[in-house]
């Protein structure tokens, strides 16, 4: 959002999430864990990088620039809504494990 008045700026995604996806979801990695949820050692993770990936879409605008303002402010919304998902649930779990070892 902060290069949405720069004349000919083209907008930029970090691809991230679909990697971590993609090597969770691999059937192939073998990862020793103490528990289901852990991720494990794997060299796959820890070679995991981001990729950014340029859009080299047309521009609706005069000066070259392609940042939708309207999609980034949508984008930040979502990812709010997920965050704020999140920690509720990981506020609920510790609250439930607080009440198990706090009864009597």
């Amino acid at each position: 959002m902060s290069n949405v008045n720069t004349p000919g700026y083209k907008a930029n995604r970090v691809i991230f999430e679909e990697k971590v996806k993609g090597i969770l979801e691999n059937s192939s990695i073998s990862l020793k864990t103490t528990n289901k949820n852990h991720i494990g050692d794997s060299n796959n993770i820890k070679n995991l990088t981001h990729t950014i990936k340029k859009d080299n879409s047309k521009s609706m605008r005069l000066d070259g620039n392609n940042v939708d303002i309207d999609l980034e402010m949508a984008n930040l919304a979502a990812n709010q809504i997920l965050y704020n998902a999140l920690i509720s649930q990981a506020n609920t779990r510790i609250a439930m494990r607080r009440n198990v070892i706090n009864a009597k």
